[in-house]
């Protein structure tokens, strides 16, 4: 068993997590591949996502030659805590040295929305002004030196402020931190599956605030994304799926 806490009252919480996780009393927020539970603790409340157990040659790769999910998680958090709901621990099980369960902690954030609902609603209330942030947001993360690998609509939190819009980014085990290009930065936003009209929104704003060519910015954005919707389309047809404009 490997495990980080901050402190000696959470410790007990993320060494005994397994059994925490399994009272019926929680909350499931999500249960596909993984599973997000909320869970009560001393009065206080906390998320807690439990990493599916990897077939038996990732067990090897997670046990010996790359960190968990569930770990860099937790230590990518550290780095961007501004950016994430609170990192509370992770933890680890093993058998015969490989990697079995692992869980990551965070406090709740509660968001009201995902970047997900305005790009998929032709009619949401303040789409621009959502967009508008959505950009800023964005650049702050990029003038951090921050790359998040998986940036896809699930994975922006908003919450509705009376002062504006409040981000957060999840799902942070596959970043990077280095110093970003004007391609790979309007890249970054290729995941998000959006319209070529919503996006251009989006990216006329991103282009705005960091004084780029607005035509070329564009060119790079669209270009991107339409790249990564053929990609994931012609997986889903080798697969026989639906494919999705």
């Amino acid at each position: 068993m490997t495990y980080q806490a901050p402190n000696e009252r959470h410790k007990d919480f993320v060494k005994n997590i397994k059994e925490y996780f399994n009272q019926t009393s929680n909350i499931t927020i999500f249960q596909q591949r993984n599973t997000i539970k909320r869970i009560k603790f001393e009065g206080a409340e906390y998320i807690v996502k439990s990493f599916k157990i990897p077939h038996l040659l990732n067990q090897v790769v997670y046990s010996i030659f790359r960190e968990s999910k569930a770990k860099k998680s937790y230590f990518n958090s550290i780095k961007i805590e501004n950016f994430v709901p609170k990192p509370i621990g992770y933890i680890e099980f093993k058998k015969f040295g490989l990697l079995k369960n692992s869980y990551y902690i965070t406090t709740p954030f509660d968001y009201h929305f995902t970047i997900r609902e305005p790009l998929t609603d032709k009619n949401y209330a303040n789409k621009e002004n959502i967009y508008k942030a959505f950009a800023k947001f964005t650049n702050q993360l990029h003038n951090k030196n921050i790359l998040h690998l998986d940036y896809s609509p699930g994975n922006i939190l908003i919450k509705e402020n009376s002062w504006g819009y409040e981000f957060k980014i999840i799902d942070v085990n596959r970043m990077k931190f280095k110093k970003l290009s004007e391609i790979e930065r309007l890249e970054n936003f290729s995941k998000l599956w959006a319209s070529d009209e919503d996006l251009s929104m989006i990216i006329k704003e991103y282009a705005k605030i960091n004084q780029l060519d607005e035509n070329k910015a564009l060119t790079i954005a669209l270009k991107a994304s339409q790249k990564h919707k053929n990609r994931k389309n012609l997986k889903k047809r080798l697969k026989g799926k639906k494919v999705v404009d």
